[in-house]
Parts: C-alpha cells; sequence; structure tokens
C-alpha cells in the first residue's frame, strides 16, 4: 500500500525485479538549496518485517554531502537509521527526511569525513564542491543512464557496486 502511494504521487518509481520491496525512485534537490537542479536516483530496500523496519535508503548516483558515503550512497540520518516508526512512511523519506537532510547537512556526524571537514573548514569551498558534484553527476541523463548501466550485461566501466547488484540479480533469477 505505501509503495502504491509514492508510485501515485508525483516521484517517479522504478521497480526493479517486478516486485514492491526493492525500487529507484528519482529525488529533486530542494528549492533553494544547493543541491536545486541536481536529480538523483534514490534505491530502497524494504526489509520483510516492512513498516517496523526501516527501509534501506542510498543515492546510487553520487553527491557530495556529509551525511552520505561517497562510495556506497548509504544515508547517515537517524529517523531512517535509529529512530524509525511504522507511523512513517515512503513519502515521509521523499518529502521531508531526505530533503531536510540536503538543506540542512550535519557535519558532526559524517558518513563522508571529507566533505563534513571542508564544509566545517571552508564552507565556500564546500559549497562550490557540492554544485560540482551537482553539475558532474546530479543531472537527469546521469540517472537516465545510471539505469542503463545497470540493466546491461557489457563489461565496459562496470564497478565493484554495479558488478554486486548484477550478482544479486542473477541470484535473484536462480531462486525462481
Amino acid at each position: 500500500m505505501d509503495v502504491m502511494k509514492l508510485m501515485m504521487s508525483d516521484y517517479n518509481v522504478e521497480t526493479i525485479n517486478d516486485g514492491l520491496n526493492e525500487f529507484n525512485v528519482e529525488l529533486y534537490g530542494p528549492k533553494e538549496s544547493l543541491y536545486e537542479g541536481g536529480v538523483w536516483k534514490i534505491r530502497v530496500e524494504l526489509p520483510d518485517a516492512y513498516p517496523y523496519k526501516s527501509p534501506s535508503i542510498r543515492f546510487v548516483n553520487k553527491i557530495f554531502h556529509p551525511n552520505v558515503d561517497e562510495t556506497s550512497g548509504s544515508v547517515c540520518l537517524d529517523v531512517i537509521n535509529q529512530s524509525w516508526s511504522p507511523m512513517f512512511d515512503l513519502l515521509n523519506i521523499f518529502e521531508v527526511f531526505l530533503p531536510q537532510l540536503l538543506l540542512y547537512p550535519n557535519p558532526s556526524d559524517p558518513l563522508n569525513g571529507d566533505a563534513a571537514s571542508l564544509m566545517m573548514k571552508d564552507q565556500k569551498q564546500y559549497d562550490q564542491q557540492v554544485k560540482e558534484f551537482c553539475e558532474r553527476y546530479a543531472k537527469k541523463e546521469n540517472i537516465t543512464k545510471a539505469t542503463s548501466d545497470e540493466e546491461t550485461d557489457d563489461d565496459e566501466d562496470v564497478t565493484d557496486e554495479e558488478t554486486r547488484s548484477s550478482d544479486d540479480e542473477i541470484a535473484g533469477y536462480a531462486d525462481r
């Protein structure tokens, strides 16, 4: 029900393996923020115990942010990782939690130490780096390309993360 509510909203939701437990959602940077104009593909994985257990949320394309791991895209957000409640739903994540994370980074609890350090030492340089990452990695064509890369079996420019995803998908098909 929760996934269907998200799919009927204004968000572009792309299911993976024709199920509702794993999917991608397009997230646009909040207006009047450093991330405005950026578009990110967010991978959502719902555990079997959802909504009693929090979903796994990660950025697929790169983002420069103190609370997002630059390599895995994992998000450090207490409301998702520690204080999750079944009262929350997927719309809360995309309409409130992630936009708030982008608007108000917390450099004192970082997953990306470089971003946190730069933010605390040189705000102007940090702002420039965020904008450069948005320009390089957070355009509509970047997330479309990321989808194409995930769907192809070509070995060109495949990262470890993409390889792991492909292996998981193949393993999933073997179980059917």
